[in-house]
């Protein structure tokens, strides 16, 4: 299986402070570091690491040579990737004791068209999977052309927005979402993730569905099988791209046609491993750090 990511790359600017700034606030950060990131290149790299077949779809502006450099040197395929005339995306990052507060500019990831999308897809068939998140323009086109190749649709459903709430969902294959995501798309005003998981399962009865817990783990609902995964209990350093590793290492697996039980498993590793290290792009695990991790006592 053939994997296109049609996903954001951003520069991710992070300023650590000693709380979260508030309205009318001003603060002095203690530390500022750039990384590279965006919740599509972050997806790609770990797809990549995890030993998948993965290309990148989407748009940099002149100042994005360091994303597609970044992109190349983990194995991502970029021949599919456009420049623009707009300055690229980037984030500005809140970090307080390893959690974030985010702020993203999508410059270029929303200068992705139609026709663009179109022919990035030329090379792929039915059998193989779009990825999309909600940080690129025109992810609707990508869900139509893609299921009209027989291809499988991943939906990584962040950031929620009303839009995005009016999206093909029904198109797609598999749901990676988190709770706050969850509530938003099935409607549920309750905080039992079962019960967010029904009403998800009931709305989207074709769909397999992951539903990432943080701490409590995660949750999976094909329709026949459901399984809970354990999250692993390590110490936080930085949270930015743990959604994304377990995204992408989740993908990989099931790619490789491994079992999901398996897949989920392996994709909570490497989530912890992620949380652990400062940083988006630069904090993503191998998969060979990933399995010694999990064979360490330190995964008991």
């Amino acid at each position: 299986m053939k994997i296109l990511n049609l996903g954001s790359l951003n520069y991710d600017r992070v300023y650590d402070l000693e709380h979260f700034v508030g309205a009318g606030e001003t603060l002095l950060c203690t530390g500022y570091t750039e990384f590279l990131g965006g919740k599509g290149l972050n997806q790609s790299l770990a797809l990549a690491k995890a030993g998948a077949d993965v290309a990148h779809a989407g748009a940099v502006g002149p100042d994005g040579g360091a994303l597609l450099s970044c992109l190349k040197a983990n194995g991502v395929k970029t021949g599919y990737m456009k420049q623009v005339d707009t300055v690229s995306g980037h984030a500005i990052i809140q970090s307080v004791g390893g959690q974030n507060c985010i702020i993203v500019y999508g410059g270029a990831n929303q200068c992705v068209d139609e026709a663009y999308i179109q022919q990035a897809l030329a090379d792929f068939s039915e059998g193989d999977l779009l990825l999309v998140q909600n940080e690129t323009s025109n992810v609707p086109a990508a869900m139509h052309l893609a299921k009209s190749k027989g291809m499988k649709v991943a939906f990584n459903a962040s950031p929620v927005t009303e839009t995005m709430l009016r999206y093909p969902l029904e198109l797609v294959d598999y749901f990676l979402i988190n709770e706050v995501e969850g509530k938003a798309i099935s409607g549920c005003e309750c905080d039992d993730f079962d019960e967010i998981l029904r009403q998800l399962t009931r709305r989207f009865p074709n769909a397999a569905i992951v539903l990432t817990l943080g701490g409590d783990g995660s949750l999976y609902q094909d329709g026949k099988t459901t399984v809970r995964q354990r999250a692993y209990t390590v110490p936080v350093v930085d949270t930015t791209a743990a959604g994304d590793t377990f995204t992408g290492f989740f993908l990989a697996a099931l790619a490789q046609q491994i079992p999901v039980e398996q897949a989920l498993d392996r994709a909570s590793a490497a989530a912890a491993l992620a949380v652990g290290r400062k940083g988006a792009a630069n904090s993503i695990p191998t998969l060979t750090e990933v399995v010694k991790f999990m064979d360490s006592p330190a995964a008991e």
